[in-house]
């Protein structure tokens, strides 16, 4: 898999760690030992964390090859990336701002990247 492809990957993988981040909130009915034992056997947390742990990883290897500067433009790819699938899986609406805001962030990105 070419380098160039995960650095494209590590947001998705980021923003679909936060959405199952929001499924697993669910369950928390407050910050007490229920809701936290209750949180720690739930599988959305637990895929959420194991997602965290690739990515976390990755980012080192990703790291490895690239400047920071250039590998932590495409992170602003997330700020798109989880209202998307919030809007996809958790019904969440969108705005027009928002998609203003993306392209925008894309547009950012081009240019830094082209910079």
């Amino acid at each position: 898999m070419s380098k160039d492809i995960l650095i494209l990957i590590m947001p998705f993988i980021i923003s679909a760690g936060q959405v199952l981040f929001k499924i697993a909130s669910r369950d928390v009915a407050a910050f007490d030992h229920n809701s936290l034992l209750k949180l720690s056997v739930n599988a959305y947390f637990i895929f959420a964390l194991i997602l965290y742990g690739v990515a976390t990883l990755l980012w080192v290897y990703i790291l490895k090859h690239f400047p920071l500067s250039r590998a932590y433009l495409f992170m602003g790819l997330s700020f798109i990336l989880v209202p998307i699938m919030s809007y996809i899986f958790l019904k969440e609406p969108l705005s027009l701002r928002f998609l203003a805001g993306a392209f925008c962030i894309v547009f950012g990105i081009w240019l830094a990247r082209a910079a």
